[in-house]
């Protein structure tokens, strides 16, 4: 196959405008193979194209079927009416089916459920408005049709949603009240993972302090997102000093032995077609050990001060 550059543009988001059938992380793995050149030369995803440049590459293959057959599981459904439905999704259950996720996954079990799902998300995330993490508890809000699924991503891409989770993180901070704003992308010497880095997204996480001296020297967290970055809340507790207990990725491996100790417990939205509010908190499952502590009210009364800390 051979295009021709059009305009001055990345590499990976050329060839992404260019064939929108196939995802971007399939084409940033063609190109990272070596499989993608630019005037007969091998590049890395983000060379910067001019036009006239010419790009060639094999077909890119079809990817895995993905198995969408349905599968009865009991969620705990703390909302539902008939445009959308906010679920408590158990640890080890993956949001939606991806390679590696396992079975079942959230939507398995959505798509047993009697009713309809949203299908602008794409045929692999029926319902899926945002994600929660493999190993991260707690709320999700889901949608049960295409105009519900937009305005609901539109609230939380405008910052109007509120979502706000507990984290139990090693060490103790010296403020009450911060707040960590730092760019995420890809970490430069781990694909897997995310990390501050200069050139990378902004990224704003508020904090406050619910309980200090939890199993000696550990903190329980609130957490607020105002932006919504991969692993967002995990980086920017690490890249503080205050790595997230059970993280496997980001903290160090004398706190791996524990289940992750993330749960986003509350969730606030307005319902798609009526603009009512919705609210639901979800208590965090028994294996975080901070539990008890975690309280409806010091989540729902957040209060900021912007000259606490930075």
């Amino acid at each position: 196959m051979e295009l021709c550059a059009d305009r001055t543009e990345r590499l990976d988001v050329f060839l992404a405008r260019m064939l929108p059938e196939h995802s971007r992380t399939k084409l940033h793995k063609l190109i990272s193979a070596g499989e993608v050149t630019v005037d007969a030369v091998v590049r890395r995803p983000s060379f910067m194209l001019r036009e006239g440049m010419l790009i060639e590459l094999d077909e890119v293959p079809e990817s895995e079927a993905q198995n969408l057959t349905p599968m009865a599981v009991d969620l705990d459904v703390v909302y539902e009416d008939e445009d959308c439905l906010i679920v408590n999704k158990p640890r080890g259950m993956a949001t939606h089916p991806a390679p590696g996720a396992g079975l079942p996954t959230l939507v398995h079990a959505l798509l047993a459920r009697s009713h309809s799902l949203s299908e602008v998300g794409g045929a692999f995330r029926p319902g899926i408005v945002h994600r929660l993490d493999k190993e991260t508890t707690g709320l999700l809000v889901v949608a049960k049709n295409d105009l519900a699924h937009q305005r609901l991503a539109a609230e939380i891409a405008e910052k109007r949603a509120e979502r706000r989770y507990v984290a139990l993180v090693e060490g103790t901070p010296e403020l009450d009240r911060f707040q960590v704003e730092a760019p995420l992308g890809r970490d430069p010497r781990r694909r897997i993972a995310m990390a501050v880095v200069p050139q990378g997204k902004p990224a704003l996480t508020q904090m406050k302090v619910l309980r200090r001296g939890v199993g000696g020297g550990r903190c329980l967290l609130a957490c607020r997102l105002q932006t919504g970055r991969t692993h967002q809340i995990r980086v920017h507790c690490a890249a503080i000093g205050l790595p997230v207990v059970g993280d496997r990725v980001y903290a160090p491996q004398r706190l791996h032995d524990e289940a992750l100790q993330l749960h986003a417990a509350y969730l606030r939205i307005r319902q798609p077609r009526t603009g009512v509010e919705i609210e639901a908190f979800a208590t965090p499952p028994p294996d975080f050990i901070a539990r008890e502590w975690v309280q409806l009210d010091a989540l729902r009364n957040w209060s900021y001060d912007e000259g606490q800390g930075s």
